[in-house]
């Protein structure tokens, strides 16, 4: 990689479904934090900064990433990704202007995919472009809506979305490269007006595409990669999959 980029991991939540007290991003997979698996793919691209946003018992997050050069950000109250991407602008701004945003609890995200993501960003000359991926069971996913030409519109959170909208097999994953400046302007604009009443990082994609910013997209070639662990039942699911992938 020879482009400097920004790192930034989202890892504030507790997992309430994982019924453990632990900081989601701490759970273990095949004896690892998930959070150190993110960290092992994301290292070989050597991104100038990384920064963690910590929040439900940060000190044990904090703990477990003392021997790594990461810098902490505190998300207290957890009011949603957007939020977690402001509380974290401080230290994004001390770093470069190409930011790759991606989740703690996504530990079979490949080292190649991110490489394939920031090149594709940078090469469209995008404000931002997004991981997607296509899923058989898309359900607690956010769907990616297409228009009749397949062009980009919006991403719509499974909460929100209506019944057409939950038939949608293309979700997004979460991890995102944008620029810093549009990313900037867009967080501005940002509204809780949703079932959750967050502020959701990917409404600043409408917020860009409105404005008249390019919105890329990359399809992941293999699904997996896109897993998330909020249940025990996902995090048997990782651990099967990083075996059959040769991990141990």
């Amino acid at each position: 990689m020879t482009t400097p980029f920004t790192a930034l991991i989202l890892g504030a939540g507790m997992g309430k479904r994982m019924a453990s007290d632990l900081p989601k991003v701490l759970h273990p997979a095949l004896g690892k934090p998930l959070v150190l698996h993110v960290l092992g793919q994301l290292q070989p691209l050597h991104p100038a900064r990384i920064v963690v946003v910590v929040g439900h018992k940060e000190d044990l997050v904090r703990k477990a990433l003392e021997d790594r050069n990461v810098h902490f950000v505190t998300q207290s109250p957890q009011l949603g990704t957007g939020h977690a991407v402001q509380v974290a602008w401080p230290e994004l701004e001390q770093g470069p202007p190409t930011i790759l945003i991606l989740a703690g609890d996504m530990p079979l995200v490949r080292t190649v995919t991110l490489k394939k993501l920031i090149d594709r960003h940078l090469g469209d000359h995008d404000a931002v472009t997004f991981l997607s991926g296509e899923l058989d069971d898309p359900a607690g996913y956010g769907r990616v809506v297409r228009d009749n030409r397949g062009d980009f519109q919006r991403i719509v959170e499974e909460k929100d979305a209506v019944a057409k909208e939950r038939k949608i097999a293309e979700v997004n994953s979460g991890i995102y490269c944008f620029e810093r400046g549009p990313l900037g302007d867009a967080l501005g604009a940002l509204q809780p007006d949703n079932a959750q009443k967050e502020y959701y990082l990917t409404d600043t994609l409408t917020v860009l595409l409105g404005r008249g910013q390019r919105v890329g997209a990359l399809l992941v070639p293999d699904s997996r990669e896109m897993f998330g662990v909020n249940t025990p039942e996902q995090l048997a699911l990782v651990e099967e999959t990083l075996r059959a992938w040769g991990e141990s």
